[in-house]
């Protein structure tokens, strides 16, 4: 068998012009992945749409409401940083829908990876920093309101304080949040996660992989997951035009091989979502999300899962 990876043909909604979100980089990224033969057709889990009620289980019913009409007030939409459309709505919830059918693949098989998502600005009653539904917090709700996984751990590194996720488990003790950030970078006003690690501007490699060694494991043996959700982030590279950190292409690959080894190694099963990163460059920017699947794909045939 081969590592499960999730994707939608409308996982890319169209954008004004110029816009700084990079959108296309979802349809690259999966075109590129069967270009190397890191990925085959045949192994491609499509996902579908996920019931509102799924969205209001940590969402507030008017928030969801409002976005999916189009009837935010203009002080919240601008809060999201992407105009509204009926295809970026529907984009947005399928990328949820992605993320929960990646969680329940991992559950089965061991390691599944979606090619979008770590949505993890996004709060209760609204939405921030091109985070509209948090797909990480309602895929941990889901696994465990369908009975799939009791304790799951978020393992958050992107470049940015997953604040939104914070704030929705915080006193929940099923769900345990962990973000490896940049302290200088956005949201400027931090939140509380069960562990949050501030790392300094221009953090190279190798500190940075020292760092994530000192917890990573710990707490796997402290909260002993039923499922790990990791946002993989590669906007701590060093040409991220939103980072601060000063990661190489190489550094990026080892972090993966890092944690996901590390969880594999140990039990522990990991469904992985692709989280931030922003660049001009399309090719360099595609090529640091492909590591993820590429590393993934190598672990899963290395510990025959499936």
């Amino acid at each position: 068998m081969a590592l499960p990876i999730v994707h939608h043909r409308d996982y890319v909604a169209p954008l004004p012009p110029g816009h700084r979100f990079p959108m296309q980089k979802f349809s690259q990224l999966y075109s590129y992945l069967l270009h190397q033969g890191i990925a085959t057709p045949d192994q491609i889990h499509v996902p579908r749409l996920p019931p509102r009620e799924v969205l209001e289980w940590l969402h507030e019913g008017e928030y969801v409401e409002g976005y999916l009409t189009g009837t935010l007030p203009e002080t919240a939409q601008r809060r999201i940083g992407l105009p509204w459309s009926a295809e970026l709505a529907r984009r947005t919830c399928l990328a949820v829908g992605g993320t929960l059918l990646t969680a329940q693949l991992a559950l089965e098989q061991g390691l599944a990876c979606n090619t979008v998502g770590g949505t993890h600005h996004a709060f209760p009653g609204f939405g921030s920093g091109f985070c509209i539904f948090n797909d990480l917090a309602i895929a941990a709700r889901f696994v465990q309101k369908r009975g799939l996984a009791r304790r799951v751990l978020i393992v958050d590194l992107d470049v940015h304080q997953g604040d939104g996720t914070a704030v929705m488990f915080q006193g929940d003790e099923t769900v345990f949040t962990f973000s490896m950030h940049c302290g200088v970078n956005f949201p400027s006003r931090k939140q509380v996660s069960d562990l949050d690690v501030s790392l300094r501007e221009g953090m190279e490699d190798d500190e940075y992989l020292q760092t994530l060694a000192r917890y990573l494991p710990d707490l796997l043996s402290q909260v002993k997951p039923d499922l790990v959700l990791y946002d993989a982030g590669v906007d701590p590279h060093l040409g991220d035009r939103l980072g601060k950190l000063a990661l190489t292409d190489t550094g990026i690959f080892r972090r993966e091989m890092q944690v996901l080894s590390t969880c594999l190694g140990a039990g522990y099963p990991v469904a992985c979502v692709i989280g931030g990163g922003y660049s001009t460059d399309f090719a360099a920017l595609t090529y640091r999300h492909s590591l993820l699947h590429r590393v993934a794909s190598d672990l899963f045939r290395q510990y025959r899962l499936g």
